[in-house]
């Protein structure tokens, strides 16, 4: 219960995290035709709309690797109080953002990219926690 209240702050970073990298990620990967479909959409008018299958390819691998190193840095903390993979995957779903940030202000869907700014506040929040 001690690593529960020295950590709790970075534990439920990390939890939010990883539900909402881990649920995207999954869901890009069961629906990957709906997917393209409504990216290639989005995207009709922006400079990325020849790139998009591997763009999503490339959005997926790194969540769901954010999504393992956080799930793997929550062990971590838990069993040796230690944060080093917690750190990578916070990192990587900060650069993660950044590629989604892009591609939303590209695509000019600046409401998308308004959205994204409460997670990447959130990843920074936890890369503060975790690096202390």
């Amino acid at each position: 219960m001690k690593v529960l209240s020295e950590n709790s702050t970075e534990l439920l970073i990390l939890v939010f995290l990883i539900v909402t990298f881990l649920q995207s990620g999954i869901d890009k990967i069961t629906d990957w035709k709906g997917n393209i479909s409504f990216i290639k959409g989005h995207f009709k008018d922006s400079p990325l709309k020849n790139l998009v299958p591997f763009l999503l390819g490339v959005i997926v691998i790194t969540e769901l690797t954010a999504s393992l190193f956080m799930i793997i840095g929550t062990y971590e903390i838990f069993l040796k109080g230690v944060s080093y993979f917690a750190f990578l995957g916070l990192q990587l779903s900060a650069v993660t953002l950044i590629f989604l940030l892009i591609g939303q202000r590209l695509a000019k869907d600046y409401q998308g990219a308004m959205t994204l700014a409460v997670y990447f506040i959130v990843t920074i929040l936890g890369i503060m926690t975790v690096h202390q």
